[in-house]
């Protein structure tokens, strides 16, 4: 008789180690270091901080998955990582550590495309995806949407993604000029919850009839508030951090969702999943839940803890591969920092 499959997931793409534990759908336990406070001095992610940062975290951290799933390191069948895209260095260290998780045991390996960790993380919360949906991606590197049948057979099809600057990446360079610190994301987000989203009237690009249905541009949005702050400051105004930050905070919601919208209308799906770490931003799953039951869309979103980076989401790519009995990418799978996403698995490159 077989064993059931226990597959170990690594994740190492940015500034979060990552190790999950997921079994026929199910999240057994997870890890989870971060090093966003090392680089907070310099307002974004330093690669070399963040592979030096994974180097250090990566055996207490797969020693707190073991202890939080209950098992031991001899009870996986199989290891999943993301190996790519990501920071060049980054992605290394988690591929290698998996490379040797792998080895040691035994076992097959799995090389997981990153943002279809994402698109996974919501089946640990909801169970598996329908045969359509369609995907909004919004996190600190990568805004897309993309149309998902089945996640780990078929290919993923890109409908949209940000000319510029992605969603996450302008919560951070808006934080920055209010102030704020870094990560962008959760302290603009508090800012704006006591602000006023209708006192400044920030742009929203790409919205008209013209315009790409599914494209996103955040880049003019935060010129447009760097230039309000300049302007107040150079009146000797005091600048209104609360009610910038919710402008601009609904600035970006508004078209995060009216476009993934606009896509399943198109498309004719009626499931909207939104993942990534942007999701975590409780206006965006406020508005979304709201225009989805107007437009009788079912809205897919997981919890915050698997919004983030997290190697739960790749254990859950690397156990849908394994169930659908995809074969191994094999211990020669190399890195890919500048992967592009066509499918869960990526190939393998020799």
């Amino acid at each position: 008789m077989s064993r059931q499959p226990v597959v170990f997931g690594v994740e190492s793409s940015c500034d979060e180690t990552g190790f999950g534990i997921v079994s026929e759908g199910k999240l057994l336990g997870q890890g989870l270091a971060s090093s966003a406070s090392q680089h907070a001095a310099f307002g974004g992610v330093v690669p070399e901080l963040a592979a030096r940062a994974h180097l250090d975290a990566a055996v207490p951290t797969l020693h707190l998955a073991l202890a939080d799933a209950g098992v031991e390191l001899s009870d996986i069948t199989h290891v999943a990582a993301t190996s790519g895209p990501g920071l060049a260095t980054a992605v290394h260290v988690g591929l290698a550590s998996a490379k040797a998780i792998a080895w040691s045991l035994g076992v097959p390996l799995y090389g997981v495309h990153h943002l279809a960790g994402h698109a996974a993380a919501d089946t640990l919360d909801h169970g598996p995806l329908p045969e359509r949906s369609i995907t909004l991606i919004v996190s600190g590197g990568h805004t897309s949407i993309l149309k998902v049948t089945d996640l780990v057979r078929d290919p993923i099809v890109h409908l949209g993604d940000t000319l510029d600057d992605a969603a996450g990446e302008a919560f951070d360079k808006v934080s920055r000029l209010l102030g704020l610190g870094y990560p962008g994301g959760p302290v603009v987000s508090r800012a704006a919850a006591t602000g006023d989203p209708g006192a400044f009237s920030f742009p929203r690009a790409l919205m008209k009839g013209s315009d790409p249905r599914y494209t996103f541009s955040f880049s003019g949005l935060k010129t447009s508030v760097a230039r309000t702050v300049e302007t107040l400051e150079r009146k000797g105004e005091a600048v209104p951090v609360a009610d910038i930050a919710a402008s601009f905070q609904d600035a970006v919601v508004e078209v995060l969702v009216a476009k993934a919208l606009r896509a399943c209308r198109d498309e004719n799906i009626d499931t909207l999943v939104i993942v990534g770490g942007v999701a975590a931003n409780a206006r965006l799953r406020e508005v979304a839940a709201l225009r989805c039951a107007e437009a009788g869309i079912e809205l897919r979103v997981p919890r915050p803890s698997l919004c983030t980076d997290n190697g739960a989401m790749i254990a859950a790519v690397g156990d849908l591969l394994v169930r659908s009995g995809a074969e191994p990418s094999g211990l020669a799978i190399s890195a890919d920092p500048s992967a592009v996403l066509h499918g869960a698995q990526l190939p393998l490159e020799l």
